[in-house]
């Protein structure tokens, strides 16, 4: 049963509270802890019905997926999404989801085969881990504690020895591994002490280049500590709910760029004690792997604002050129930047140069 009201926020207790509740909802439908949302009926028609009640989403981040990527779900809970996304990324892709709670990677796992089989292929991999440390394989180390029980400081030491072992030598989610991180509406579900290691975590499994789309509830304001400690509010997404702006300043924080709300929900999903909380989809961005080299290139933002900045505080007045280092060149060719931006070779040669656009009557 869970308490009342929570003592503290360490991660301890919000965990626990956090678990009672999905672990019970892997077993029943619980319709509190989800807010409607239009998936892509063609994606839905392999799930069984027992997958399709048990989602507890806000948005639906797969619609950002591409064929042949590596996918990684975090708190991929029954497997909806995964299940999804395997589909969109097709058989040369690949799909991880990771979630903690024993009961929905049961419900996830027992399904895979029979969903597998209808998809045509088999491209999901469901691990137990939290999400705010992807380097630990709880499946592993649980197998490790049934074969050297603890007993006493010796053995309490043993296992410190082998979370770290595991973490460093057989990490669950390895570094630079994926192409694409989503989750739906479980960030909120950390620890506020531990959202920092959580975005940290999610920047380092990313291939450089890669990105992060994030359907998750915020709120219009900051939530106050006594709903901060409602453990019903918490599985409910609402007590660690990021207030809006500090959900995207999060990802810069954590030294995402080019971050960017892709879905607002416009009516607020709840109002708590004044206080609205709505869904959002974020996209956020790794940068690709560039030297900081001067190679003599520059840019020139096309407009239509009179200039923009960007994450690092670089000014770009509209139609003039700024000199850039050779990392930034290469960032602003890429999404989200591709099309605002004409980017100049240190010879005047541009690579973004609108290839056929005298093509109807040349230039007079």
């Amino acid at each position: 049963m869970v308490a009342e009201r929570l003592e503290s926020l360490d991660p301890a207790s919000v965990t626990d509270a956090v678990s009672a509740t999905y672990a019970e909802g892997a077993k029943a439908v619980q319709p509190e802890l989800c807010c409607p949302v239009d998936y892509d009926a063609r994606f839905l028609e392999v799930l069984p019905a027992e997958v399709l009640e048990r989602d507890y989403g806000c948005g639906d981040p797969s619609r950002w997926l591409r064929r042949g990527e590596t996918v990684l779900d975090l708190g991929s809970g029954g497997g909806k999404i995964c299940a999804i996304a395997s589909q969109v990324v097709g058989p040369e892709g690949s799909v991880i989801g990771v979630d903690m709670t024993p009961d929905m990677l049961e419900l996830a796992r027992r399904w895979q085969p029979e969903i597998a089989g209808r998809i045509g292929w088999d491209n999901i991999d469901y691990r137990r881990g939290r999400i705010e440390d992807l380097a630990l394989d709880l499946d592993q180390l649980d197998l490790w504690l049934k074969a050297n029980p603890i007993d006493g400081l010796a053995g309490y030491e043993a296992l410190q020895a082998e979370t770290e072992r595991l973490r460093r030598d057989a990490p669950m989610v390895a570094s630079g591994s994926v192409d694409v991180v989503v989750s739906n509406c479980v960030l909120n579900l950390v620890a506020p002490e531990l959202k920092r290691q959580l975005f940290a975590e999610t920047f380092r499994v990313l291939k450089p280049g890669g990105r992060a789309v994030i359907s998750d509830i915020v709120s219009d304001r900051e939530v106050p500590l006594a709903l901060q400690k409602d453990p019903e509010l918490w599985a409910g997404c609402v007590s660690g709910a990021y207030q809006e702006a500090a959900f995207l300043e999060a990802f810069r924080a954590a030294g995402f760029h080019g971050v960017e709300v892709l879905v607002r929900q416009a009516e607020p999903w709840q109002v708590v004690e004044g206080i609205e909380f709505r869904s959002v989809t974020v996209a956020a961005y790794k940068a690709p792997e560039g030297g900081c080299r001067d190679l003599g290139q520059s840019v020139a933002y096309r407009g239509p604002y009179a200039e923009v900045t960007d994450d690092h505080g670089n000014r770009f007045p509209r139609g003039e050129r700024v000199a850039v280092r050779e990392s930034a060149f290469a960032r602003l060719g890429r999404e989200p930047y591709a099309g605002a931006f004409t980017r100049f070779e240190a010879d005047g040669g541009s690579p973004d140069s609108d290839a056929g656009a005298d093509a109807d009557g040349g230039c007079c």
